[in-house]
């Protein structure tokens, strides 16, 4: 019993030096919050000439680009050809007549 004098005199210690570090915590989240209020720094805007600059620049650039390669970057897609109507039913008649053979077949068997 006399050495629970001194885990008790421990303990309110290690309490003291808890809520100062807690206090501490407190201090620092405060002075985050004041400093982050708004949540995201302020941004600027850019005026519209600005931005007229900035993409005459760019198309500027992309035609130097352009005539430096000397040809372009776009893939061409070959044109589909249309089937015309006759052709279309040539092959429907030549399928019906293939599943005709395969349905013969499997009855004779």
């Amino acid at each position: 019993m006399r050495n629970l004098g001194g885990v008790v005199q421990m303990l309110r210690k290690e309490q003291a030096r808890l809520s100062k570090e807690m206090s501490a915590i407190g201090a620092a989240l405060s002075a985050f919050r004041a400093a982050y209020a708004n949540g995201t720094a302020t941004r600027h805007k850019i005026s519209a000439a600005g931005r007229a600059r900035i993409a005459a620049a760019q198309r500027a650039r992309w035609a130097k680009a352009k005539a430096q390669s000397g040809k372009t970057n776009a893939v061409t897609m070959p044109k589909k050809r249309a089937m015309s109507a006759s052709a279309r039913r040539r092959i429907a008649a030549a399928q019906r007549a293939r599943w005709a053979k395969a349905k013969a077949s499997k009855k004779s068997t």
